[in-house]
């Protein structure tokens, strides 16, 4: 795998990751404080989520990601 996929997918893997404990700290919550610390949270995340997918779509597009499986 290209150094520059392996990044992108740690990217979505990191994202999917912030969007858990966003939730679950939300569930966890006690205070309006935390409340907006986990909505920043997750936002941030379906952000990053978001480009780093276009992002894979680009390299897909370039030939430079093979699919999925071949990738592991």
């Amino acid at each position: 795998m290209r150094p520059c996929n392996d990044n992108i997918k740690k990217t979505l893997d990191l994202s999917e990751e912030m969007i858990k404990l966003a939730n679950k700290g939300d569930i966890d919550r006690e205070d309006t404080g935390c409340g907006i610390l986990y909505g920043v949270m997750l936002d941030s995340a379906y952000k990053l989520k978001r480009l780093a997918e276009k992002e894979k779509e680009n390299h897909i597009k370039k030939g430079w990601w093979k699919n999925d499986f071949e990738q592991k």
